[in-house]
């Protein structure tokens, strides 16, 4: 069934039970147009949307006549449907998104069969005994903190620099989570996933080996908001948590581990073992939040060659990367917010320079995260003068 068909039926489906209900329902603003439980309690569905509309533009360093406007846009940056619930018992849950904007569906290839990528996350979640969870389907892996965060709940626009260079994203495979309580207030979560190594949507099967994820982070002061950007919830004590990951990409084939572009040669494809480190902290203290992270990547052989030796031209994404951002709430829901990010390449001509970036944002909530208004103006400094560029960015997110 092709997909505009399968939305078609839903949303029709979505009005006969919406008018069922003479167009009366309990759900508030922000927390799904459909949320409903059956009547045996063998089942239950959320379904939510979302969209973010986006005005950038960007002024490049000249020689001789000093920054220059570029480029200019206004597009829908992101648009998704989301579905969740429960399936068959409360601790049988599962997961759906799909991405409807242009840049959520881009990246269609001979590896998805030329389809284009709707699907975000398809996945299962079984709580099978006590504190431990079993994910299978496609999902985010449990990477960078930031990546982790929903793109719905972010304190600036979009995400910064090392999470577009060094994150592993969505991939194909199982996770298992687990939770303890260490005593009082200490929580430890640990993390193991297992992927195919490939990235979201991928259909061809492995080409090389396997992605190997393991995630720990312990919260010292009990749990909170971890995964949510701004200190909206305004704790009236320190909250806290520290993680760390490490990834093992088994003879990869893509430059940024599961993302990137294909190291295709002349017989088939570059395989190198590709390993990522991540280190990273969110704090909350009232209207204060700091989030803080560092990125490293190393692989084995991260030169693509022919048989002969010659370099294809595809590099591996190699080096280090720190960022640091804050924000400051105020009483009218008004944040002010700053953040650096340094990214520093480890070979000379792979396809992400040395730079520093410098970003100052306001955002305006108007429903929390649900509805807000932000804007944000970013410095890139680069090592090349003409490289130099400035970027500003107005964006409204809105969720029902």
């Amino acid at each position: 069934m092709k997909i505009q068909y399968f939305f078609l039926i839903f949303f029709l489906l979505a009005a006969g039970f919406q008018g069922s209900a003479q167009d009366i329902t309990e759900s508030t603003f922000g927390n799904g147009i459909i949320n409903s439980v059956a009547k045996d309690s063998s089942f239950s569905i959320k379904f939510g949307a979302r969209f973010q509309a986006l005005y950038a533009t960007d002024w490049r360093d000249s020689e001789f006549e000093g920054f220059e406007s570029e480029s200019s846009n206004i597009l829908i940056r992101r648009a998704r449907l989301k579905f969740g619930g429960f399936a068959y018992s409360p601790k049988l849950e599962y997961k759906i998104e799909l991405g409807l904007s242009n840049r959520d569906i881009a990246g269609a290839s001979e590896f998805t069969e030329g389809a284009p990528m709707y699907i975000f996350d398809a996945v299962l979640k079984w709580n099978f005994y006590e504190n431990f969870v079993l994910w299978a389907g496609q999902a985010k892996l449990p990477g960078n903190r930031e990546r982790v965060v929903s793109s719905g709940d972010l304190q600036l626009v979009d995400r910064s620099l090392l999470n577009s260079r060094f994150n592993i994203d969505r991939d194909l495979g199982i996770q298992l989570h687990h939770k303890t309580n260490l005593g009082g207030s200490v929580i430890l979560k640990e993390i193991f996933a297992l992927s195919q190594g490939e990235g979201r949507n991928v259909v061809t099967g492995n080409l090389g080996g396997h992605q190997y994820t393991g995630r720990l982070e312990v919260l010292p002061f009990g749990e909170f908001k971890d995964y949510r950007e701004a200190a909206l919830e305004r704790y009236q004590t320190p909250k806290l948590s520290v993680g760390v990951t490490y990834d093992y990409n088994d003879d990869a084939v893509k430059t940024r581990s599961n993302m990137g572009e294909y190291m295709f040669t002349e017989n088939g494809f570059h395989q190198t073992d590709i390993s990522t480190f991540f280190a990273d902290f969110m704090f909350k203290y009232k209207a204060l939040s700091i989030l803080g992270e560092f990125a490293h990547r190393d692989a084995e052989n991260p030169i693509a060659r022919e048989e002969d030796g010659m370099p294809t031209g595809a590099i591996v994404n190699t080096g280090n990367s720190i960022n640091l951002q804050g924000g400051y709430l105020l009483d009218n829901n008004i944040e002010f917010v700053g953040r650096f990010t340094n990214v520093q390449e480890d070979i000379a001509g792979s396809r992400f320079p040395n730079q520093n970036q410098y970003t100052l944002g306001v955002s305006k909530y108007i429903s929390n995260h649900k509805l807000k208004v932000q804007t944000d103006i970013s410095f890139n400094d680069n090592p090349e003068p003409e490289m130099n560029h400035i970027m500003y960015r107005l964006q409204i997110d809105f969720h029902l």
